[in-house]
């Protein structure tokens, strides 16, 4: 029975100030340590059952009985969002910032966009997702024109409701602004933003299309080159330009991305690397400052987990991860620079394995490239240390 990787991203669950979290002023961000504090105690027994108890202090998470291994990695990406985390796990470290606009974006950008779309657009300014289609959506059900905004991370996000600008169209725009955005304003991601409802009650979809730049080549094109099936599962696909991606699968929620995960479990037969972001967490949680909201959505996909678990092959190697934080309990609705946590589980564990501080989320990569006997030159691989074959 061949090997098969499954990866699931908690999107923005951190656990705890990187060593360098001064410089993006993030001192005292914890996503997961300050929700579980917060909160009056996660429960979350199979997660702690993997060892999550052990990388922080976790109010109400046990440490004892842990089978699996378990770290934390230090992310060295100068940033702090999607791109950031995501590219480094593959191997490509971004030692220089991406372009981010506070002030929003510059006229001259601006006229070239509302110029290639044939129409004006509105907002142009850093907002929260849900807080400018309250605020511009009327405005912009009634002229039909887009709205462009932005926010702490390198996107450049259009806001569009599905009954006034088609799907199509939108993502349209989002292909054109794309292009536009290269050289000094090559920002890390294009987001289409659709949304629904009438006024005073609007909501996002799960359309979402995310853009990316290209950052060449990864440990994913790799794995690809050797035939080994990478399965993106949620908006990978869109995070990595659909570079090194074998196939894409949609989701459009947590709970739908766990039923997305066990589809592709049963589906797909090795070598295969199942990827997968689930990113309710930061979406709808973490830049919504909701930490209610968070630690209950972070107990609803413990309780699915078993069921991850249980159709495991003993091939099956499953590693938990995040790409950032998004610290609920802080004022900031942004992305917090934070070490991010580390879990791995392969059936054949009987015992806890400490993978300790891991200098790179580029270890991540290097690992499941290991596993699946592939050359990558980036990161150190802790699958010896779990005790599991990978030649």
């Amino acid at each position: 029975m061949a090997k098969r990787v499954i990866m699931i991203v908690l999107d923005s669950v951190g656990v705890g100030q990187a060593p360098d979290a001064a410089m993006y002023g993030d001192v005292g961000a914890n996503t997961l340590g300050n929700i579980a504090r917060m909160t009056g105690g996660l429960k979350i027994p199979n997660l702690a059952k993997l060892g999550l108890g052990r990388i922080d202090d976790l109010a109400g998470v046990p440490i004892d009985d842990v089978v699996g291994g378990y770290g934390r990695m230090v992310p060295q990406s100068a940033g702090k969002d999607t791109t950031n985390g995501h590219y480094e796990y593959v191997g490509v470290t971004l030692r220089e910032p991406l372009p981010t606009y506070p002030q929003g974006f510059p006229k001259d950008l601006m006229d070239s966009f509302e110029n290639a779309i044939g129409r004006k657009s509105l907002g142009n300014f850093p907002a929260s997702g849900t807080e400018i289609i309250k605020q511009l959506g009327d405005e912009h059900v009634k002229t039909g024109f887009p709205i462009v905004y932005t926010s702490g991370d390198s996107v450049f996000q259009i806001a569009a409701h599905e009954d006034v600008i088609s799907l199509s169209d939108l993502y349209h725009y989002c292909e054109i602004a794309r292009e536009l955005l290269i050289g000094p304003h090559a920002v890390g991601r294009v987001i289409a933003r659709p949304f629904i409802g009438e006024s005073g009650n609007y909501q996002r979809t799960s359309n979402r299309k995310d853009y990316s730049r290209d950052f060449g080549k990864t440990m994913l094109d790799a794995l690809v080159k050797q035939q080994v099936r990478v399965v993106g599962i949620g908006k990978i696909a869109d995070i990595y330009g659909h570079k090194g991606i074998s196939d894409s699968i949609h989701t459009d929620n947590n709970d739908d991305g766990v039923t997305k995960i066990l589809q592709a479990m049963k589906e797909y037969e090795g070598p295969a690397l199942l990827f997968a972001n689930l990113v309710d967490f930061d979406m709808l949680y973490g830049h919504r400052n909701d930490p209610s909201g968070f630690a209950k959505a972070i107990e609803a996909f413990d309780r699915r987990l078993p069921e991850i678990l249980s159709q495991m092959q003993p091939e099956d190697l499953l590693l938990l991860s995040a790409d950032h934080g998004c610290d609920p309990t802080t004022p900031s609705t942004d992305h917090s620079r934070e070490s991010v946590p580390l879990i791995a589980y392969h059936s054949s564990m009987v015992t806890s394995c400490d993978l300790g501080v891991r200098a790179t989320y580029a270890d991540l990569g290097a690992s499941i490239a290991a596993y699946f006997d592939v050359p990558w030159p980036v990161g150190d691989e802790f699958v010896t240390q779990l005790g599991v074959k990978h030649a």
